[in-house]
């Protein structure tokens, strides 16, 4: 028995028609948003990359009791802290620079309904107090405001990390994530939706064909259906989308017998990764990594460095302080040059700063 919700309500991206399944993962899953729905309190849906978490927080609010009522998703992993704050809060006129009008923001915007906070784990620990306090008392206040604005939202969060372990870790307020845990619900991965693939297959299939006018749909050949029944599906259901809509769409007849997991196959030969460059590069990085070698002997024999590249700090405790920080700066920028085969922007993550910050010490010490 396959079960697909008939109702094809859009917010977004989200079309509850896509949640499609008959494996008894699928529908045990399903069972448990059907079971807390009703329940007024907040959900956490935890989940690899592409399982389809929007689709079932989407189902969550339209089989509560807040269907009726405005369902507001935010994407906490593409916005920055300042901005995932004003988002979520809002602020009031002359609040900040370019602030020419008042903006209510997603809470206000949810009163009554559900607000589904995507990436959750992403929320910088100052804005996550300010989550508690509306998860707790029921109101907050806009940037820039001192008047607070009460609201009645039901949370549902996602993520695709371990928040319990970023809460031992110090990087999630475990506070915050008590009061969110009223549920949690783990969306089962495609690989173990047992007969789920094939059912996610002819209805995507279906669905391009359609879209793109073809009169009938391309069946998938046996070895086709060997080839995606025993992929390990990484991308989950959205890796899976992609890779029969992109064979839909290059067939050219009535029966699909190439399966492209990846379009990412150049026929003429692999580009260079991060961080390595073209052959047109390679001579002027030849010279800079000879420059940088000269530059490294240099300040070591300046500095008198031993054999163990172990910085004399008898010597330095001589030197005038302003002395002392700029011998132990070229130093350091010297070893990790050295430690990272002289990738400058792997240097910098070794020292723990931003590559223009490396690059500007370089150009400091004439390095």
């Amino acid at each position: 028995m396959a079960y697909t919700d008939s109702t094809d309500n859009r917010t977004g991206s989200v079309s509850m028609s896509e949640a499609l399944g008959q494996s008894e993962a699928f529908l045990s899953f399903q069972e448990q948003i059907s079971r807390v729905a009703p329940i007024d309190r907040p959900v956490l849906i935890l989940g690899e990359r592409g399982t389809g978490k929007e689709l079932a927080s989407a189902r969550l609010h339209f089989l509560s009791g807040r269907w009726q009522k405005p369902f507001v998703t935010l994407n906490c992993a593409a916005l920055t802290a300042t901005l995932i704050e004003s988002e979520l809060f809002g602020y009031e006129t002359g609040a900040f620079t370019g602030a020419g009008t008042r903006r209510i923001g997603r809470f206000e915007q949810a009163d009554g309904g559900t607000l589904f906070l995507d990436e959750i784990g992403n929320i910088p620990m100052e804005v996550q107090e300010k989550i508690l306090r509306v998860v707790e008392y029921g109101r907050f206040e806009r940037v820039g405001a001192v008047n607070p604005v009460h609201t009645d939202v039901r949370i549902v969060g996602a993520s695709n990390v371990d928040l319990a372990q970023m809460a031992r870790l110090g990087h999630f307020k475990q506070d915050l994530l008590d009061r969110l845990s009223f549920e949690v619900i783990y969306v089962p991965p495609l690989r173990v939706r047992k007969g789920d693939v094939m059912l996610l297959v002819n209805h995507f299939a279906g669905r391009m064909a359609f879209e793109l006018g073809f009169d009938q749909v391309p069946e998938f050949g046996k070895k086709a259906v060997q080839n995606l029944e025993s992929h390990a599906w990484p991308g989950n259901v959205r890796e899976l989308k992609n890779v029969v809509e992109r064979a839909v769409y290059k067939t050219n007849g009535p029966v699909i017998t190439r399966i492209d997991f990846s379009p990412f196959v150049s026929p003429y030969g692999p580009l260079p990764g991060p961080g390595t460059p073209s052959s047109g590069q390679a001579e002027s990085r030849a010279a800079d990594l000879s420059a940088d070698k000269k530059s490294i002997r240099d300040t070591e024999k300046a500095l008198g460095t031993d054999e163990d590249a172990r910085l004399p700090l008898a010597e330095l405790a001589g030197l005038p302080l302003k002395k002392a920080v700029l011998a132990l700066e070229r130093f350091r920028l010297s070893q990790a040059l050295t430690a990272a085969r002289f990738n400058q922007k792997q240097a910098a993550v070794n020292l723990g700063i931003s590559y223009d910050q490396f690059r500007g010490l370089k150009k400091k010490h004439g390095m």
